[in-house]
């Protein structure tokens, strides 16, 4: 019975969002397609390689077809440390990670758009090296991740109709 209620309920909520002219971001004609074509081109090392790999995964990009759009990144990482212990060692850290990029027209080579994106994540540092160096990774990648997020959603946002995603 509480099956039926919520498939019910689901129905009708779907259809007043419908009613009210709410069309979800990735069903305007032209976000997919145009995401799928943009080409990510990072600068070398970790942090760029995290930050291709996220981007070209949201873009669902394929190298088979000439991209429309080349997809520029610089990348500047911080890392402050935050906690210390009573021996003045550092075992808390911040890793600060801003991005500037820049969409170009694949053709032509003109800035279509440009933005910047930011992540702050913190991580323990354990007194293992081994462990420390994994939290850093673990806390690079988080931090690739949600820079990754916010530039899919600002590019989505402006394919489906020219304005600035809200993050």
């Amino acid at each position: 019975m509480k099956r039926i209620f919520l498939v019910g309920a689901l129905a009708v909520s779907t259809l007043g969002l419908s009613a009210c002219g709410f069309t979800p971001l990735y069903a305007t004609p032209g976000v997919t397609p145009g995401l799928a074509s943009i080409e990510t081109v990072a600068p070398d090392g970790r942090a760029g390689f995290l930050l291709r790999e996220q981007l070209d995964d949201a873009f669902v990009h394929s190298g088979d077809a000439p991209s429309a759009y080349r997809l520029t990144l610089a990348i500047n990482e911080q890392r402050y440390a935050r906690g210390v212990r009573v021996d003045n060692v550092a075992n808390r850290y911040e890793l600060r990670m801003v991005v500037n990029w820049r969409l170009l027209d694949g053709k032509t080579g003109a800035e279509v758009r440009k933005g910047r994106s930011e992540a702050a994540v913190t991580y323990d540092s354990a007194d293992q090296p081994y462990a420390a160096i994994a939290a850093q990774n673990d806390g690079q990648e988080r931090a690739a991740a949600e820079v990754a997020r916010n530039i899919q959603l600002d590019l989505a946002a402006w394919m489906a109709g020219g304005r600035k995603a809200k993050t």
